[in-house]
């Protein structure tokens, strides 16, 4: 991946937090929540590490989740920039909030090659699907784990991920 492509990409994410107070403002969104993710994904077969914002309140029941994720491993790298909406199931008489959600990724992908080969790389655009579940915490953040379907070509297949939402 060149270093222009990285640069655009980690420029695009420092955008989204920029982008809050005009939602705010428009609707009753609110950034309500940030933290890291970590897990694992298949196809490539990778070790995945990221972090989100939760902009909570765009509709009732529906946050609007972008995160980037990095992939490492199987002979490639992998940045992905998700725009997921997840939706809160409701659900009485427990602390644990089920959620299921759609989005948007573009995923920018470098291929290791062996010498004297050039490394290539490409960007790939997908969708995703994905339920999860979190839980509050003790100090009123929220821990939550995912699993995340990956929807065409050159993009992760499955990813199951876990993570923290701190409080802002």
């Amino acid at each position: 991946m060149s270093l222009k492509r990285l640069l655009s990409a980690v420029a695009l994410v420092a955008l989204v937090p920029a982008a809050a107070p005009a939602a705010v403002h428009t609707q009753s969104a609110v950034l309500s929540r940030f933290g890291p993710r970590l897990g694992f994904s298949v196809s490539p077969d990778q070790v995945v590490l990221g972090g989100q914002v939760v902009i909570a309140d765009v509709a009732p029941d529906l946050s609007f989740v972008p995160d980037l994720e990095m992939g490492f491993g199987d002979n490639q790298t992998v940045i992905g920039l998700n725009f997921d909406l997840h939706y809160q199931i409701r659900v009485q008489n427990t602390s644990w909030q089920p959620y299921a959600g759609a989005g948007l990724g573009v995923n920018f992908v470098s291929f290791d090659r062996p010498r004297p080969f050039r490394d290539e790389s490409q960007t790939a655009v997908g969708g995703n699907l994905l339920f999860g579940a979190s839980v509050p915490t003790q100090t009123g953040n929220r821990f939550f784990a995912e699993m995340k379907l990956g929807l065409g070509s050159d993009v992760p297949q499955f990813k199951m991920l876990a993570g923290w939402n701190f409080r802002l």
